[in-house]
């Protein structure tokens, strides 16, 4: 638990260090372009709306009652949140070194870095998201949403997920530094969970076995519990709020352990 501290101690120390480290990264995504950083809100929109054009009218998904648009774009923000962060975080590290070789830094802050500067732009992707929320569905229909008490709820929710995120981030980036085929595998690994994940589907089209399997995937409490705010209206249960604060805790608190244990021998690696 001393180690965990100073963790939090050095994080506010270098704060500095940290903001300075994502104002680089705006800078390097958005070099020679003409929108900046305004591409953070139309980039998603534009994706959002193939996504909601394929799924809503090419491949026929709706649900009777419920704004799959909606539905669809509570599930693609956190999913690209969690996408951008972790692919981010795999060079973390090796993508620093250089820095990391000439001065003292404590290196677990370029993957919180990485997880915050994919955060920002997750905030940003909010902006089209409320936007389509009160603007889309059909009162006659039952689909229309609105704005509710449980809205303050919401940033307990993108809390769980940003520490699970954490924790994933600091696991990738330490295996990264001996094992550069996770560059490539996380691809993989993505794209399996992208369906394991009920993003543009209900889980009711599973079998009950095979939806309970499902529900272990923690991308799943995020997601559902947004939904039951966003589209129904409802509180998620006190069980699913606290489980996705629990699991993103626990995770994030092994991810700093591994990452801790291996950090002095990435220099022989890297």
């Amino acid at each position: 638990m001393k180690t965990i501290k100073n963790v939090f101690i050095n994080f506010k120390k270098y704060s500095f260090l940290m903001k300075q480290l994502i104002i680089r990264d705006f800078k390097v995504k958005y070099k020679r372009s003409v929108l900046g950083v305004l591409w953070s809100i139309l980039y998603p929109l534009m994706v959002m709306s193939v996504m909601a054009l394929v799924f809503s009218n090419m491949f026929k998904f709706s649900m009777e009652g419920v704004n799959y648009l909606v539905y669809l774009m509570s599930g693609l923000i956190i999913w690209n949140y969690f996408s951008e962060a972790t692919n981010n975080s795999l060079t973390a590290v090796v993508g620093n070194f250089s820095l990391i070789n000439k001065v003292y830094i404590p290196k677990y802050i370029f993957p919180i870095a990485k997880c915050l500067f994919a955060g920002i732009n997750f905030l940003f992707t909010l902006i089209p998201f409320f936007l389509i929320v009160l603007l889309s569905g059909n009162s006659a229909e039952g689909t229309k949403c609105a704005i509710n008490i449980y809205y303050l709820l919401i940033p307990v929710i993108f809390l769980g997920a940003l520490m699970f995120t954490i924790g994933i981030g600091y696991f990738l980036s330490t295996v990264t530094v001996f094992l550069r085929d996770v560059l490539y595998i996380w691809g993989i690994v993505l794209t399996m969970l992208n369906y394991f994940t009920p993003i543009f589907y209900s889980l009711t089209i599973l079998p009950v076995w095979l939806q309970r399997i499902f529900r272990l995937n923690p991308l799943y409490i995020y997601i559902n519990s947004l939904r039951e705010i966003v589209i129904f209206g409802n509180r998620p249960t006190a069980l699913y709020i606290l489980a996705g604060l629990g699991i993103g805790f626990v995770t994030m608190i092994i991810g700093m352990i591994i990452f801790r244990k291996k950090q002095d021998k990435f220099v022989y690696y890297i």
